[in-house]
């Protein structure tokens, strides 16, 4: 089998398995418990929360550990509007955000928020002037994702930053989900207020993740109870992911840098090989991430193409993990080309660390054979 599926979930690194069964099988005492089996495991939750924060170059007190990336995002974004609303209720995202992040915008504007989407180029790039211009006196927050989740385009996050420095009671939320350990992002220099990560984005496990939060910012909690991660996040926390998901960032980070080469290599061979194929439009950008690459093949369905692939023993996807079962059409690829037969015929490939180019180069021939097999049969049947 190849697995060309990364960006819906990694394979866990080896070490992260046995650091979770380790801590699971000899410090399993609740954290918040004063005996000392709860002392151990609490001082393991320290020195993860430490180890992410020097990682990612802020406080550990900025630290805060959730079941993943829609549960960091849904926090930051719910749990923001809720603490300044008395501000104001306009929040300003883009038309190709996660469904985590969406849905929960959409969920606000049913209680009275309003929302701005910014378009975003053929490349998946939001316009600065176009955020500038959205802002209003009533403008709360700023969610705009890191890299694209479906394409892998990037956006100015910088950038952003240095514009929403002049507006200092914006507050500006990144969903950095799959560009974590993949893609450097300054969170200080690049003036982010909350940050969410995913831990099985990142060959960690599931149901692990974080979101940075700025000290001094506000955050209405979504979950009341035992007041744990400073009362931002009740519920006994998952001592032996959090163990296993700091363990598998500092991996990451590291292979980040190993990999790099080959990792664009691999992704030249195969965005060279889809823009000279008949019948094959490229969508993600040329200069996007190097893990993700995403085309279309008018005219024939993702699914279709998607479990032919599968039928040679490849895997991939077709939009975001999180909706593919619920439709086939990328709203990303309409929203960069506002082309629905292009949309609706979209495989994300998506790699990682440990794929090879005897792989990539697998994949290309077999996208080749079943694309110009699937035409004749087109063909004959018309």
């Amino acid at each position: 089998m190849i697995y060309f599926d990364n960006s819906a979930t990694t394979k866990p690194y080896p070490e992260v398995i046995e650091s979770f069964i380790k801590v699971s099988t000899d410090y399993f005492g609740n954290p918040s418990s004063l005996h000392g089996l709860g002392v151990q495991a609490e001082k393991l939750l320290s020195a993860a929360r430490k180890q992410m924060a020097e990682l990612l170059k802020v406080k550990s007190s900025e630290i805060y550990f959730t079941s993943g990336g829609t549960e960091s995002n849904n926090l930051a974004i719910k749990g923001v509007a809720q603490a300044y609303a008395n501000r104001g209720k306009h929040i300003i995202t883009t038309a190709i955000e996660h469904p985590s992040v969406g849905d929960a915008c959409h969920s606000l504007e049913e209680q009275g928020f309003e929302l701005t989407y910014l378009p975003v180029d053929e490349q998946g790039r939001i316009s600065l002037s176009d955020l500038e211009l959205a802002l209003r006196e009533d403008t709360i927050l700023v969610s705009i994702m890191h890299v694209n989740n479906e394409v892998g385009s990037i956006q100015p996050i910088a950038e952003i930053g240095s514009l929403l420095k002049r507006y200092p009671k914006v507050l500006f939320h990144v969903d950095h989900v799959q560009g974590a350990g993949k893609v450097d992002l300054p969170i200080r220099e690049s003036n982010i207020d909350l940050c969410s990560i995913s831990g099985h984005k990142v060959h960690g496990l599931k149901g692990t993740g974080i979101l940075y939060i700025r000290d001094g910012v506000r955050i209405q909690s979504l979950f009341h109870g035992g007041n744990q991660e400073t009362k931002i996040r009740s519920g006994t926390e998952n001592v032996a992911g959090i163990v296993a998901l700091s363990k598998a960032f500092r991996i990451s980070m590291n292979n980040q840098q190993l990999y790099h080469d080959k990792m664009q290599q691999i992704r030249d061979y195969l965005y060279e090989g889809l823009m000279k194929m008949d019948g094959v439009l490229v969508n993600s950008p040329l200069n996007g991430v190097l893990h993700i690459l995403n085309f279309s093949v008018p005219g024939l369905k993702s699914e279709v193409l998607l479990h032919a692939l599968e039928a040679e023993g490849i895997v991939v996807s077709t939009t975001s993990a999180c909706s593919s079962k619920k439709r086939t059409s990328s709203k990303t690829v309409e929203a960069m080309f506002h082309d629905s037969v292009r949309s609706e015929s979209v495989i994300r490939i998506s790699t990682t660390y440990s794929n090879q180019l005897e792989e990539a180069e697998k994949v290309l021939a077999a996208i080749q054979k079943i694309v110009a097999n699937l035409e004749k049969i087109m063909r004959v049947a018309k």
